[in-house]
């Protein structure tokens, strides 16, 4: 079984990459049509890694070229999440050439993306590998993309936070200030949401904390709190109900995550892996 946050099925994503090579193809490739004549001419590439780092979104690679031509054969050589090197190779393809080469781009600029997602995450996860907390991602994410930008953290070693705002309840600084309070925005939303759907609170001080935990949250995130607060924070929720979750956030850096690890918490939400992160360098040669 897959390690990973499982991908939706191709239903979902087909739809996706469609509507990008779409975008990329236009009213036709005037290179290749010129050159080649549709589905004759068959051809083989490979994928070179141009950079250090851990391979995602393979499989989505392999989608693009089968949406162009269904016969066109993706192994990867590199496997999914694993690291490569520079000159690594990472998949041989095999088809029509016109498949190749229409598909390329498209393929290959999702992969430098969810790759370049996978590492940095990757670098984050091992700041606190040792140690209980859990790296946690956040719906920072490029339009259009967040299903596979959430994959790829996966694929580093993160774990997903909710997907969308009907995935659980986050009560926000804004919220709080819309219900005047945390505890009478709980009240409210707690009696008209299905009940398997959990309930957070953000949480600057230790006021509110304990304002949280009156009103008997689910998860409790210290949110932008100096590190000697955090502490007094987990300290004071562990002390009233061992079974709150506590995720920390805000401003959390490669310098600054092990610290927040050590303070207790379960969480550490970031939405550096996708926000800062660079493409992985990945080229096409055929042959």
């Amino acid at each position: 079984m897959s390690k990973f946050t499982a991908l939706p099925p191709w239903l979902v994503l087909d739809t996706l990459l469609r509507n990008w090579l779409l975008e990329d193809i236009g009213r036709g490739d005037r290179t290749t049509n010129t050159l080649l004549v549709q589905d004759v001419t068959l051809g083989k590439a490979h994928w070179i890694a141009k950079a250090p780092g851990v391979i995602a979104g393979l499989s989505l690679a392999a989608r693009v070229f089968h949406l162009l031509n269904e016969k066109v054969s993706f192994k990867a050589i590199t496997a999914e999440g694993a690291r490569c090197e520079p000159g690594q190779i990472v998949a041989e393809i095999y088809g029509s050439l016109d498949a190749l080469l229409m598909g390329e781009r498209v393929a290959l600029n999702l992969a430098m993306r969810l790759s370049g997602i996978a590492t940095l995450t990757n670098i984050y996860v091992e700041q606190i590998g040792d140690l209980p907390a859990q790296l946690v991602d956040t719906r920072k994410t490029t339009p259009g993309m967040r299903l596979l930008e959430k994959y790829a953290t996966t694929v580093g070693g993160a774990i997903n936070h909710r997907m969308g705002l009907d995935d659980a309840v986050m009560i926000k600084d804004n919220h709080i200030a819309v219900a005047g309070g945390i505890g009478e925005a709980i009240t409210r939303i707690r009696f008209q949401i299905p009940y398997p759907l959990t309930i957070e609170v953000e949480t600057e001080t230790l006021d509110q904390i304990k304002e949280a935990l009156q009103y008997k949250a689910d998860i409790i995130m210290l949110d932008n709190m100096p590190l000697e607060l955090m502490r007094q924070g987990v300290q004071l929720i562990r002390q009233h109900n061992s079974w709150v979750k506590i995720e920390a956030s805000g401003n959390v850096t490669l310098e600054t995550i092990r610290a927040v690890a050590e303070t207790g918490v379960d969480y550490i939400s970031s939405s550096a892996p996708i926000t800062q992160s660079k493409w992985l360098d990945l080229s096409m040669r055929m042959g």
